[in-house]
């Protein structure tokens, strides 16, 4: 999609290509504490060179729309979920997948810890300066062993039903994993114990209903996953190695954003050139 660049009253202005704010780029070998979230980890595992561009460099890319449909169903969510942690007791949910052994975990940090634009957990990765950041949709709680679960919402419509092993082998949800093993991670740095499962609460669009009728109906699923943090601490070391080099890396080869550039570049130079030779020809 094409982005324009509006203003606070959503009036068109001029794009510069590069964020405004300085503390959002990173200056390699600073000193200062520098904040990256879980959606930046996610691009560096994908992209290191867009990653780079983007924290290292400040390059401001195109955005896309927010998915209100998906907020909402998130919202609401939270608000049954949050019912539930008010007076501790399982939600539906639990009652159905024989899980009334847990209860929405409560925490006083609960709101902070959901807030992922502004807040979110938060743990300085060893003795650097930076600090990881991940706005986690809910944490439940075992009763009995105190432990936490990891839990994050997604919303879908597909045909059928949602098959768990399927859900969890498809390519596309790769990154939804790795996100789980990153809020584990953070929580287990911030001392807490974490339940080795973790759970996504799928809420699947029925596409079969015969009418709209100002409804949408859903079926939900508890989709379980046994997270793994252990290679995590690594990868957040190259990262950093990453963002403290100079060099610009080389881009993914399956990069549709790098690939798009560079033949976006390549036009659009080939283009001047060629201007700036008819001129010559005309001026001589």
């Amino acid at each position: 999609m094409i982005d324009l660049k509006r203003n606070s009253k959503k009036e068109p202005v001029k794009a510069t290509g590069l964020r405004t704010r300085v503390s959002s780029s990173y200056s390699p070998n600073q000193k200062e504490d520098f904040k990256i979230s879980r959606g930046r980890f996610s691009n560096f595992l994908t992209c290191k060179r867009c990653f780079y561009l983007d924290r290292v460099k400040g390059l401001d890319p195109p955005g896309t729309p927010g998915w209100t449909l998906n907020e909402t169903t998130d919202l609401l969510l939270k608000k049954e979920f949050d019912y539930c942690r008010e007076r501790q007791i399982p939600h539906r949910l639990f009652l159905e997948n024989d899980l009334s052994h847990l209860v929405p975990f409560d925490h006083p940090e609960m709101d902070n810890w959901r807030n992922s634009l502004h807040k979110g957990l938060m743990l300085r990765h060893k003795d650097t300066n930076i600090i990881l950041t991940g706005g986690v949709d809910d944490i439940w709680q075992h009763k009995i062993t105190k432990q936490l679960i990891v839990v994050d919402y997604k919303s879908q419509a597909k045909l059928g039903r949602v098959d768990k092993k399927d859900y969890l082998d498809d390519p596309y949800h790769e990154g939804y994993k790795i996100q789980m093993d990153f809020y584990a991670y953070l929580l287990k740095g911030m001392g807490f114990d974490v339940y080795k499962t973790s759970y996504f609460l799928v809420c699947n669009a029925k596409r079969d209903d015969d009418e709209f009728n100002k409804r949408m109906n859903f079926d939900e699923y508890l989709v379980p996953y046994n997270w793994n943090s252990d290679w995590i601490a690594n990868k957040i070391d190259e990262m950093i190695s990453l963002m403290n080099n100079e060099q610009i890396p080389e881009p993914n080869p399956s990069c549709k954003n790098c690939a798009y550039s560079e033949q976006y570049a390549r036009l659009v130079c080939n283009s001047v050139k060629d201007n700036r030779e008819q001129v010559q020809g005309n001026l001589f």
